[in-house]
């Protein structure tokens, strides 16, 4: 077992434990003692596999538990489905001695937390990651929230869970398509911060990758929990990314829109003279090594008119991260005009 404390306006342990998902129970209960209600929260997908296993370990350990399952995708992270999860959670009579577990990725992560942090104006939760993108990313650093018909996250707030207890071998279960997600991620993690991350993440040794990865995420968090600085590094890609997934319907997954966004940025930065060198062709090449199409087939025009909905701009200018190389960034402001231009060399 390993315990990796994040040290937030919040502390918490992350605790990676193989084999602890069949444990939950006693795990949740050494930290809130019984009795106390909990709620399980996941998704279709996971819950099919993992609900039943997790609720009769709580049960075990003398919580009075229940569940609210939704349906997959990120379709599902929004205001109604939010609004039906407090509702539900009134229902059953939850007080805020009790708690929420979130079982599954990221949209069960930012769902379940930001529900946590705005019921009785706030309850405590824990997270237990089941992808691996959620696991070496989204889980760490307390962001919550849902989606908006004009662009991804919002509505949402910093809530940290009181836990997050992470099992490898739930890797184990994932289809190919989900490792390969969060490998992206993880790239994005080795060109911020770390360069030889590179090598495990092409031999996929996903032990070292994360716990590297969680790493990173943690330094950078506790000296920016906000993300009003340097946490932002972490957003390499995404400035492009969230567009691309609200254009396609959510048809282009995180990951692979966070791949395309990674290839698209380092080519503007080279482009417009923000880098001295272009790692693009570098990134292409290891990403379509790990399966990924970088190709950006969205109009320029409507990825800007998603970008300038972006949460971190302030006084019409937002920072962009500048690669220089693969283990080294910066952050760059520029003023919205710029941005247009930015995007428009992305995308060609």
């Amino acid at each position: 077992m390993k315990t990796i404390r994040v040290n937030t306006k919040r502390p918490y342990d992350i605790i990676i434990e193989e084999g602890s998902i069949n444990k939950i129970g006693e795990m949740v209960a050494e930290k809130y003692p019984t009795p106390r209600k909990v709620c399980l929260m996941t998704d279709s997908s996971v819950g099919t596999i993992y609900a039943d296993k997790v609720l009769e370990g709580l049960n075990a350990a003398g919580f009075d538990t229940f569940r609210i399952i939704f349906p997959t995708g990120e379709h599902s992270k929004n205001l109604t489905t939010y609004t039906n999860m407090l509702e539900a959670l009134a229902e059953e009579g939850l007080v805020r001695s009790d708690i929420i577990v979130a079982l599954g990725g990221g949209i069960v992560g930012d769902l379940a937390g930001f529900v946590a942090a705005t019921y009785m104006r706030g309850i405590d939760y824990v997270y237990v990651p089941t992808s691996l993108l959620a696991i070496l990313d989204s889980s760490i650093g307390g962001k919550t929230g849902v989606n908006l018909l004009f662009g991804k996250n919002m509505v949402g707030v910093f809530w940290s869970p009181g836990m997050v207890i992470t099992d490898p071998t739930v890797l184990d279960t994932l289809p190919e398509e989900n490792k390969r997600e969060g490998l992206a991620e993880a790239l994005k993690s080795a060109v911020v911060s770390d360069g030889t991350l590179v090598a495990h993440i092409e031999s996929k040794n996903y032990e070292y990758i994360i716990e590297r990865c969680i790493s990173i995420n943690k330094t950078l968090i506790e000296v920016d929990e906000y993300d009003t600085g340097l946490r932002q590094l972490l957003s390499f890609g995404h400035t492009l990314s969230h567009g691309i997934e609200k254009l396609s319907s959510y048809s282009i997954s995180h990951g692979d829109a966070v791949a395309k966004g990674m290839v698209g940025e380092a080519k503007a930065c080279a482009a417009l003279g923000y880098s001295r060198n272009d790692i693009s062709k570098e990134l292409k090449k290891l990403l379509k090594d790990i399966g990924f199409n970088t190709d950006i087939f969205y109009d320029p025009q409507e990825l800007y008119d998603v970008a300038i909905r972006d949460k971190k701009i302030r006084d019409g200018a937002v920072n962009i991260i500048v690669p220089e190389v693969i283990g080294k960034c910066s952050l760059r402001k520029i003023s919205l005009e710029e941005l247009k231009l930015f995007i428009e060399k992305a995308c060609q």
